[in-house]
């Protein structure tokens, strides 16, 4: 096998591999959000229904039950004199005899390590409730950590905050708030954070396995949860800062994933919320943790296509959705004189956030209802007018190949050439097959040069694997990953076209799952990356500042490479099963092999928790200058220095 490097080549932008976070798969709540109470706030609802019509009724008890199971004690949800009117409902609780209670589910159970320290806070009000109540973390063998308090009987709302230390390993145990005489209590707003969260807000373990990419942005919050399955379903950022027990609760687009268009469909997952504990400010905090740009997206008054029919008519009513969207940028970049500005300022953040990018719709493609070419071009005039520093970010819809995606992109580059500033780039999505990903690594190679790419969402679905299921974490097998990393070759190779990218979706949570396959999986005590994951982190890593020309002899091989200072970098995938010896050559100096960095496996194998390494990266040893072994299913970086 001969692998032959060119020295012509394209600048490659920094910060072109990123990261797309959307909340689904409970990604945020029971997720990177560290909060680990469910329904901390008694808001949730239970969402179900048909296709375009959705019944939302309010269960603000749901995750929670009484202790002792059958014991003396009732409760009711209230919304009478709430603690806030933004989330008015609250428990009523009363207790008919001493050491009752209630638990709560907290998804699949609590789950706390040894010496560990966690803040746990609750709001009570009394108005003759005198004696003791106590709160904290149980399990089979009895107290795993425990405070105890005394409400003041004075009608007011009152918050409790305490730090607790568990005093051992526990496993799906239980939260339990207990009155330890009869009596009614009103409470609201528990949270139960881990000490070590990041920021206060972030679950640390995941936190770092996104950090570990590195990744140059962070497109949020969606995806499909910003247009909403309706348009009061939406992304409604304004609502997600500010105090965190006054964001709006709102109802998940993902709650009805699966639901048919005829009958009354009830989902797994018809409780599925949002608190926005993570909300916009969260998410730019984030950002910064990452070492990342932000790229929010907002919504152009178009419900999600796939569920709804709703759309705002372009004209007067479409104006709210445009000053969301150019508030946005107020938030984030704006002073102390501005509206928005000064929010963020009191949140505690006075620097700006020094956002780039925003992206106006997601996945949204021209119909007669949605209009959505003209009011683009509305939104993105609007944006540009008051903020021409801002890169916006267009879309050319769902799918790839399609007569919508071909129209779409026509559309782009007819306004692209009347005015070369209209967008930055366009986001295309594709959740194709590994034979797909694998045939089509030249297909950047032909698009034509003057409209930039951003690869938004994509993922190889291997469809015998469960890929699209719920909860199938075996569909992230080896063999998607490495038609991903075929793929990734003509995307590298194609740097002055193809300039953002992003894998979706990033989370999920193990049982909670929504869509599969998903770059990290976790449950309440760990978290482990796919074999997507560390092919996503090795072209990240691994990359320079200029591409090579990069050519293979064999099928079934991919290759390319890119170069830095006295670096030359060579990505090369085999997804055949027959090993080979590779010559590289070259019309430069590219050096001789430092590092040869390696991921192979079986077509079949996949990470789990109980092995999470299954398939990762390792280092070879170089055996000569510039020949390397090529096994079978196998994904390898040369590292080469001169």
């Amino acid at each position: 096998m001969k692998i032959t490097l060119h020295e012509e080549g394209v600048p490659v932008r920094a910060g072109g591999a990123g990261l797309f976070l959307e909340d689904i798969n409970y990604a945020l709540d029971g997720g990177l959000y560290a909060e680990m109470l469910e329904n901390r706030n008694f808001e949730a609802k239970n969402v179900h229904g048909k296709l375009y019509e959705y019944i939302v009724g309010q269960d603000g008890s749901y995750a929670w039950s009484t202790f002792p199971a059958g014991g003396a004690v009732a409760v009711k949800v209230k919304d009478d004199r709430p603690l806030f009117v933004e989330n008015p409902h609250y428990l009523r609780i009363e207790a008919k005899e001493g050491g009752c209670g209630i638990v709560n589910k907290a998804y699949d159970g609590v789950y706390l390590r040894a010496g560990q320290e966690y803040k746990l806070s609750f709001w009570v009000r009394s108005y003759t409730y005198k004696a003791f109540v106590t709160a904290g973390v149980y399990d089979d063998v009895g107290v795993v950590c425990e405070v105890k308090c005394k409400p003041k009987a004075d009608g007011a709302w009152r918050r409790f905050a305490f730090t607790l230390k568990a005093k051992r390993d526990c496993e799906r145990a239980q939260f339990r708030f207990v009155l330890q005489k009869e009596g009614i209590l009103h409470v609201d707003n528990f949270s139960l954070m881990p000490e070590n969260a990041v920021m206060g807000l972030f679950r640390r373990d995941i936190a770092e396995m996104l950090r570990a990419l590195k990744p140059g942005f962070l497109r949020f919050p969606g995806g499909c949860v910003v247009e909403g399955n309706t348009l009061a379903n939406r992304y409604q950022w304004k609502h997600s800062v500010g105090q965190t027990e006054r964001r709006r609760h709102n109802w998940n687009r993902w709650a009805v994933h699966g639901v048919k268009e005829e009958g009354d469909t009830t989902t797994p997952f018809s409780h599925y919320g949002q608190t926005l504990g993570i909300g916009y400010y969260e998410y730019f905090l984030l950002c910064e943790y990452l070492g990342c740009k932000a790229l929010p997206v907002v919504s152009v008054g178009i419900a999600c296509q796939y569920m709804s029919k709703q759309a705002v008519p372009v004209g007067d009513e479409l104006e709210s959705y445009i000053q969301d969207a150019l508030d946005v940028v107020e938030f984030a970049n704006g002073d102390k004189n501005t509206v928005w500005g000064r929010v963020r300022i009191e949140m505690g953040h006075p620097e700006p956030f020094g956002l780039e990018y925003l992206g106006v719709g997601n996945e949204q493609w021209e119909t007669e209802e949605s209009d959505f070419y003209r009011r683009f071009e509305v939104f993105a005039a609007r944006i540009r007018e008051k903020y021409p520093e801002i890169k916006v970010i267009g879309t050319v819809g769902p799918t790839v190949g399609t007569p919508s995606h071909a129209e779409a992109w026509k559309w782009t580059r007819d306004r692209l050439q009347k005015d070369p500033g209209f967008v930055y780039a366009s986001d295309e999505h594709f959740y194709m097959s590994e034979e797909w990903m694998c045939a089509n690594t030249k297909m950047y190679d032909a698009y034509p040069r003057g409209a930039l790419v951003y690869a938004g969402e994509y993922a190889t679905h291997i469809q015998a694997a469960g890929a699209g299921t719920f909860n199938a974490p075996q569909s992230n097998t080896w063999a998607s990953a490495l038609a991903e990393a075929a793929f990734m070759t003509g995307m590298e190779r194609n740097a002055d076209v193809v300039v953002m990218r992003s894998y979706a979706p990033l989370l999920a949570r193990l049982g909670y799952t929504q869509w599969s396959p998903d770059l990290i999986w976790f449950d309440g005590a760990s978290v482990y990356g796919t074999p997507n994951y560390y092919v996503q982190k090795l072209y990240s890593l691994l990359t320079g500042d200029m591409t090579r020309g990069a050519q293979t002899d064999t099928d079934g091989t991919y290759v390319s490479a890119t170069s830095q200072g006295d670096l030359t970098y060579v990505k090369v995938v085999n997804a055949g099963g027959e090993g080979y010896t590779a010559q590289i050559e070259g019309d430069f100096d590219f050096g001789e092999l430092l590092r040869i960095v390696r991921m192979q496996g079986e077509p079949a194998d996949v990470n789990s928790m109980e092995s999470k390494e299954r398939v990762a990266p390792f280092e070879v040893a170089p055996a000569a200058p510039r020949t390397a072994e090529v096994p079978p299913h196998s994904f390898q970086v040369l590292v080469f220095r001169k």
